[in-house]
């Protein structure tokens, strides 16, 4: 089911060829994919406990999406029942002074799961061949040698025992504006905005043009892309959660065994003691 939104590795991207409208492979309509839901989230929560009581590999969950394309919102919808203790949210924004002044994976590297956890990053090291390269913040020399450079990152991370799962949440240039549109009128939607989300949506087809380059260098066999469609936020949520659940099952991740027991014996504390 889910290889139907994986980029295979070396394949030559093109945005064109994904329906950011598709709702494909879903069990129906909105309303049964909807039900599916609670069903997939018990699954992610009974693997993911067993993640934490294993305490030896880690997960690591990047999003990825040109704005309004619904990462916060997948985040709320896709982890809202797993175990608090078990899972961290690393956003990456602009990068600070201090972060500027080592290499741009340093900030990333620190932000990592430890075993035991899923580490969800809401944007992440690819802004550097994306924003990086849109903006002109880098020479072409700069930005396209990192493709190399994320690819040697991720096949550490997997080395180690951390399962890299990449979403790019794929929407449609109508979809976006509608969002960012409903974020001007609606309150509890405004605080996102931000100036930037217009500013580089007149971008809107340099971003693509990256992004198709990012999902063809860098989706490989230990940490594949995977191409969501989002302009349905009930499928968004659905194929992401359908996806980790898969990756989790592949990990079979398993309770320890206890410790050794032989000749331990619990004290009597005797009969209860009444006033």
């Amino acid at each position: 089911m889910t290889e139907r939104w994986r980029v295979p590795p070396g394949r030559k991207v093109s945005l064109d060829d994904f329906d950011p409208a598709s709702t494909s492979g879903s069990p129906g309509d909105r309303a049964a994919t909807e039900s599916d839901l609670p069903v997939l989230q018990s699954r992610l929560q009974e693997l993911q406990d067993r993640l934490w009581a294993e305490g030896r590999r880690a997960l690591l969950v990047v999003l990825q999406g040109l704005d309004a394309a619904g990462k916060d919102g997948t985040i709320k919808h896709v982890f809202s029942g797993v175990n608090p203790q078990g899972a961290r949210v690393a956003s990456f924004k602009e990068p600070t002074h201090e972060e500027l002044s080592y290499d741009f994976l340093w900030r990333v590297h620190r932000q990592v799961p430890r075993a035991g956890e899923i580490g969800i990053f809401n944007r992440s090291h690819y802004e550097d061949v994306l924003v990086a390269r849109v903006d002109k913040l880098v020479d072409a020399r700069v930005w396209s040698a990192r493709f190399e450079d994320i690819n040697a990152f991720e096949r550490l991370l997997a080395h180690g025992g951390t399962t890299v799962v990449k979403f790019f949440l794929h929407i449609s240039y109508e979809e976006q504006g509608r969002r960012l549109q409903e974020r001007l009128e609606r309150p509890d939607k405004r605080w996102k905005l931000n100036r930037t989300d217009f500013t580089e949506r007149a971008h809107w087809d340099r971003y693509r043009t990256a992004y198709a380059d990012a999902l063809t260098k860098t989706s490989t066999e230990t940490a594949p892309w995977y191409v969501i469609p989002s302009d349905h936020k009930w499928f968004r949520n659905w194929a992401v959660s359908k996806t980790l659940v898969a990756a989790l099952d592949a990990m079979d991740p398993r309770y320890p065994e206890p410790p050794p027991l032989e000749g331990v014996t619990f004290p009597d504390r005797g009969a209860p003691h009444n006033g």
